[in-house]
């Protein structure tokens, strides 16, 4: 049986943060406004590491496919061919691109496209949790 708590904790985590990190403005000194920045990030990624994960478990166990590789894009392309994903396939390598990228740049530009691309993100993966667990998101 699939676990999908930690995947479900740190959507919800990213899902706050993010929505603390778009109303906070200019209200807070900037380097308040980097760390909440930074937060949304780490959560990112802390949630798309538990996402693939879980997607490459529900590949074998729920769907059957007994040789899945151990690496997010190609489990991406095996989902898209079983219409896992609502959005393009393109749109998820681009978030394997931005948690690539965030892992290895550290001068913050990186981390801005990041923040682009957070809205779908935490959009695409709502709808993957409930595509896999079958229940709503609360």
């Amino acid at each position: 049986m699939i676990e999908y708590d930690k995947f479900q904790k740190a959507l919800k985590h990213l899902e706050l943060q993010y929505e603390n990190y778009k109303t906070i403005g200019t209200e807070l000194p900037e380097l308040m406004q980097e760390a909440v920045a930074e937060s949304v990030i780490q959560r990112f990624e802390t949630c798309y590491d538990c996402m693939w994960k879980v997607l490459k478990r529900y590949l074998q166990e729920e769907l059957g496919i007994p040789e899945v590789p151990n690496s997010p894009k190609p489990i991406f392309r095996m989902a898209n061919e079983n219409n896992l994903f609502a959005s393009s396939l393109e749109q998820w390598l681009s978030y394997a691109d931005a948690r690539i990228d965030t892992s290895h740049d550290y001068s913050g530009e990186k981390a801005e496209d990041a923040l682009l691309l957070m809205a779908d993100f935490i959009d695409d993966a709502i709808g993957l949790y409930q595509t896999m667990s079958g229940n709503t998101w609360e």
